[in-house]
């Protein structure tokens, strides 16, 4: 496959990734839930699987940074293959139990917005906006693992895991 012709699945997957990674971390106040777990370096490994079963392995790097108390989120992910590299940023914030956000690929040039919900050791949500898919984050002390899917995208899903840096 050629280079172009992975350009709108390299978008599907950053828009995921972002949101992802944004999920991860719109902190609460509390020291409670998979929030402030998630502050600091990470990296890791993952797959990306495309709608025609072919997959590729992935490397990741994340930087996550709580503001306003930890009630909201910023983040950066870096991922790279053998054939694209994906830089995500994003801003979270929870309330009760409810994440909102905004996300942007920058080497794509593609946003849009995530919401769902979070407990004290994962994140469901939905990703809108150049693709459209669920996401979940479940995280511990010094891991996350992150799945994405999304239908119609060309990008069927990613699996990511990552441990502190």
């Amino acid at each position: 496959m050629m280079v172009g012709a992975r350009r709108p699945k390299l978008m599907a997957l950053a828009a995921l990734m972002g949101g992802l990674v944004l999920a991860g971390h719109a902190g609460g106040v509390r020291a409670e839930g998979p929030f402030p777990r998630l502050v600091g370096s990470w990296s890791g490994n993952g797959r990306v699987v495309l709608d025609q079963g072919k997959s590729e392995p992935i490397s990741c790097r994340a930087y996550y940074n709580a503001k306003s108390a930890g009630a909201d989120l910023a983040f950066a992910i870096r991922c790279a293959s053998s054939s694209y590299k994906i830089e995500m940023r994003a801003t979270l914030s929870q309330q009760n139990g409810q994440v909102t956000g905004q996300w942007e690929e920058r080497t794509f040039n593609a946003a849009g917005a995530v919401s769902g919900r979070a407990t004290d050791t994962s994140l469901n949500l939905a990703i809108s906006g150049a693709v459209s898919g669920t996401m979940s984050v479940t995280s511990g002390e010094a891991s996350q693992r992150i799945e994405i899917k999304t239908v119609g995208s060309g990008l069927s899903g990613v699996t990511i895991s990552l441990a502190r840096s």
